[in-house]
């Protein structure tokens, strides 16, 4: 009865869903930072796996549910990038090339890293396109040769944390304009960071949906050349 309860895709749904309410709850109670209401969800689901011995599988036959859903949410971010539209287009310069920097200085400073650090080339691979969203990031590595779970595990970490400290270290760095600090964010942390700007600052968290497309379509072209070009 338990066993056919846990494999249902009930279970994988429910437990999502009340997992991030709880965790909604959490950061408006407090508004810290630190209780990013992603980061605990996923949190508490992986405690929650490992406290009742659930083995993941069962939890992903609903999981996959809510995996459906990731596409049509970033589209959902098109709505404040529409109404500031006149206010983009202005920045349309700037935001392309802000964006291509950003896209070149993920690739090569995490995949850098890894291979000063001694990785091996899946490691390194898998590492290249954490800075964009799960199903472009996920394509990419399937086509160049990295490990996809881990590179879907190493895009949610790098989402949290862009959603925790983003606008923070580009305060401390001194970007104080909104719109500057959403590009930034929505460049390195996608969606998870894009749903903190849109907390902070409208005009930064439509720039913020428009660099998660900016920075996908750009790595999705750059990073295979780049494969090719240092294999």
């Amino acid at each position: 009865m338990t066993d056919n309860l846990f494999a249902s895709p009930l279970f994988g749904v429910g437990v999502t869903l009340l997992a991030y309410a709880l965790a909604q709850h959490l950061y408006r109670r407090t508004r810290r930072i630190f209780f990013n209401p992603v980061a605990v969800s996923i949190a508490g689901i992986i405690a929650l796996l490992l406290l009742f011995d659930i083995p993941f599988d069962d939890y992903a036959v609903g999981g996959q549910y809510i995996l459906f859903l990731l596409g049509p949410s970033v589209v959902a971010l098109g709505v404040p990038l529409y109404t500031r539209r006149k206010e983009i287009l202005a920045r349309k310069a700037p935001i392309l090339i802000g964006v291509f920097a950003g896209a070149i200085a993920s690739i090569v400073s995490a995949s850098g890293l890894a291979w000063l650090l001694g990785g091996s080339r899946e490691v390194v691979l898998s590492l290249a396109p954490k800075s964009v969203t799960t199903p472009i990031a996920i394509s990419i590595v399937e086509k160049i040769g990295g490990i996809a779970p881990l590179t879907a595990g190493l895009v949610v970490l790098t989402g949290c944390i862009g959603a925790i400290c983003g606008p923070e270290f580009c305060r401390l760095v001194g970007i104080r304009g909104h719109a500057a600090t959403g590009l930034a964010v929505g460049t390195a942390a996608h969606g998870i960071g894009t749903a903190r700007m849109l907390e902070v600052d409208r005009l930064g968290g439509a720039l913020a949906g428009l660099a998660i497309g900016l920075n996908g379509l750009m790595t999705a072209f750059v990073l295979p050349l780049l494969f090719v070009l240092f294999q």
